[in-house]
């Protein structure tokens, strides 16, 4: 007997398995097990070791709470990982990178300690270092904890990317590459000196292990260049130009190359380009790539790192219309060649050291998060966890159907979920949810609350409409300057081609998204009133105010407006939910992170009061210390909270 999926069975049972790292001869990997647990707020993660098919699985970690981020040395005989652990000579709080032979016995070593978290461990090629980042503030470079009682300092700044959403204020406070000795744990910082210092994330280590390589982000991480560090001197070289970006890159085998993707300004679609350190030149390998590369995965510790074949091509992650596939780039020709794809979305890829097998993480609508091993040779994906089987067998998920509308001269694809225990012969309510971004993507992934929505007995309906990214620069493009008007068309569209279902009730739809899906949920019950019940979080509602305190809004809102407020007052007025909201009559949720940065909680309150003043039925939920991002890493009980409320309010409206 089988029963739905429901908010507390996704939060706290729902297992999530990820960032494999394949050892270097191809036997064995490690993977990271994270879990919930009811009564408390945040899950705890473990290292796990299994053979290449996933027999002989078991746990590596045990101490602490929370262990990941594990490496393999570049001689397979250790694993470095970070672990919350208690350590050090006054057994203080904060983060510890460790050290654990595999297969030799023996307890973890810790090599060096600090206050706070630490990440993107990298390995030196002669195994004898490791490079990582944790935040470095000038004024308190001793990691001092704050005196107790005492009164918070008085924040001044001059920065313009002073706060970061889910880091909060920053002021001089950024993310810093050190580099500590595995044998003794001297460690040294290389990066952060002088005025305003800089993020850096994602050392990558030359094979001759005097340069490193990491991503300098700018403007609050919406641009960034790639930074190339000496390591004796700390001198850089920075590849790519200040409005340009970057998203993933290795160093050719001989060191005398580096493969990148990224673009020279702000696109939302990376191409391909190699930097030669003889000469300082760079060769652009493509021209509107057709796959958007994988640059990481939040659950994962570090970027998805492509690899070298040979001196030629090169391995990659990437993806196309919301499917995720392995791709060989030629590093001389830029030619693209799909080596496997998937009805699935991946995001962490490693490679044994014959190139046969790719270890990667999975993630699709019957398969919410497991490992796989892909097979190059025999062309098979073969997935070797089965931590969910048990658990989805008596809370089915419901699994998408492609459909596709065609506006002019594009092609919109759109899936739909049926409820749990689809009846064709029943009329559904259906719930529209958009994506995010604008420039971001729904595809075969597995989305907890569009699973939840289905189990509760909803259609959900999701789409990609124009400026959806893995469609191509000129698709993704399509939607800068035009927010609200051929987006919301392409929307629309697919709602009518869905209600051609007979099993979906016209006079029952619903409609819910979150940041840009937020803001496409407030402008659309300002145009129409079809829909009868919304759920409206984090928007992005008065685009003026949001330009002035959203921590990215001065660039992209730029980059996505074409002006600045007072540059073109009346595109911001026609194209803000606020203008049009006092024409609402749909009962809306609103619900928002009080921490949010990113589309401050300020936008929700302006909707509230609008609504309210428009006589529309609606509720305001705010989620103390929630951040943009806290329906990925906030409380648990936030978590369950949020999905419960918003299945709860389009029952109360939908039926």
């Amino acid at each position: 007997m089988t029963s739905p999926l429901t908010p507390e069975i996704l939060v706290y049972d729902l297992k999530a398995v990820g960032d494999p790292q394949i050892s270097p001869d191809g036997s064995r990997l490690i993977y990271t097990l994270a879990q919930g647990e009811r009564g408390q707020e945040r899950g705890t993660s473990q290292i796990w070791l299994c053979d290449r098919d996933g027999s002989n699985a078991r746990q590596l970690t045990g101490s602490g709470d929370r262990n990941g981020g594990g490496r393999w040395s570049p001689d397979g005989s250790q694993i470095a990982f970070v672990s919350d652990r208690k350590g050090g000579k006054d057994k203080e709080k904060g983060a510890g990178i460790y050290v654990l032979p595999i297969g030799q016995g023996g307890e973890a070593r810790e090599i060096t300690r600090h206050a706070q978290a630490i990440g993107d461990l990298a390995w030196s090629a002669d195994g004898q270092y490791l490079a990582y980042t944790t935040n470095y503030d000038p004024e308190n470079p001793d990691e001092k904890p704050a005196e107790e009682g005492a009164a918070p300092k008085v924040r001044v700044t001059r920065r313009i990317d002073y706060k970061q959403d889910n880091r909060g204020y920053l002021h001089d406070l950024r993310q810093q590459v050190f580099i500590v000795e595995v044998a003794s744990g001297e460690r040294r910082r290389l990066t952060g000196d002088g005025e305003n210092p800089a993020d850096y994330n994602f050392p990558q280590w030359s094979p001759d292990g005097k340069t490193i390589a990491a991503i300098r982000p700018n403007h609050n991480g919406m641009q960034g260049q790639l930074a190339l560090i000496d390591l004796v001197t700390g001198g850089q070289t920075l590849l790519g130009p200040e409005e340009g970006t970057i998203g993933i890159w290795a160093w050719s085998p001989d060191g005398a190359k580096l493969l990148y993707s990224g673009d020279t300004t702000q696109t939302y679609q990376g191409d391909f380009f190699v930097y030669t350190l003889a000469d300082g030149s760079t060769k652009r390998l493509t021209d509107d790539l057709p796959v958007v590369p994988i640059s990481g995965f939040p659950t994962i510790a570090s970027p998805v790192v492509p690899v070298w074949l040979d001196n030629r091509q090169v391995l990659f992650s990437g993806v196309r219309a919301g499917a995720a596939g392995a791709y060989i780039i030629d590093c001389e020709q830029g030619g693209l060649e799909p080596v496997k794809t998937w009805q699935a979305m991946t995001g962490q890829l490693t490679v044994s050291g014959d190139h046969r097998y790719l270890a990667h993480d999975y993630s699709s609508a019957s398969t919410p998060s497991e490992i796989a091993i892909t097979d190059i040779q025999t062309d098979e994906t073969t997935i070797i966890t089965h931590y969910n089987d048990e658990l989805l067998a008596e809370h089915p998920t419901s699994e998408p159907e492609l459909f596709t509308i065609q506006r002019g001269n594009y092609t919109i694809e759109a899936w739909i979920l049926k409820p749990a225990n689809f009846d064709p012969q029943r009329r559904y309510p259906m719930i529209l949810d958009v994506h995010g971004g604008p420039n971001g993507f729904y595809g075969w992934g597995f989305n907890a609350l569009q699973q939840a929505m289905a189990a509760a007995g909803f259609v959900v309906v999701y789409a990609n409409p124009r400026g959806s990214s893995s469609y191509g620069r000129e698709f993704t493009q399509q939607v800068l300057r035009d927010w609200g008007f051929e987006d919301f068309q392409d929307l629309m569209g697919v709602v009518d081609k869905a209600l051609e279902q007979p099993y979906i009730d016209p006079n029952k739809l619903g409609i819910f998204g979150y940041s840009y899906g937020g803001y496409m949920t407030s402008w659309t019950i300002g145009q129409t009133d079809r829909f009868k019940a919304a759920v409206c979080g984090a928007p992005c509602f008065d685009l003026e105010s949001f330009y002035g305190t959203s921590d990215i809004g001065h660039t992209f809102g730029r980059k996505q407006f074409g002006a600045r407020p007072y540059e073109d007052t009346e595109w911001y007025k026609a194209h803000s939910p606020s203008t049009n909201i006092h024409r609402a009559t749909t009962p809306t949720l609103i619900v928002h992170g009080e921490e949010d940065h990113r589309c401050p909680i300020g936008q929700g309150e302006q909707l509230f009061i609008s609504l309210l003043d428009a006589g529309v039925e609606t509720e305001f939920v705010r989620y103390p210390g929630g951040s943009h991002l806290f329906l990925r890493g906030g409380p648990a009980s936030h978590r369950e909270d949020f999905m419960k409320r918003t299945i709860g309010w389009f029952t109360d409206h939908l039926g």
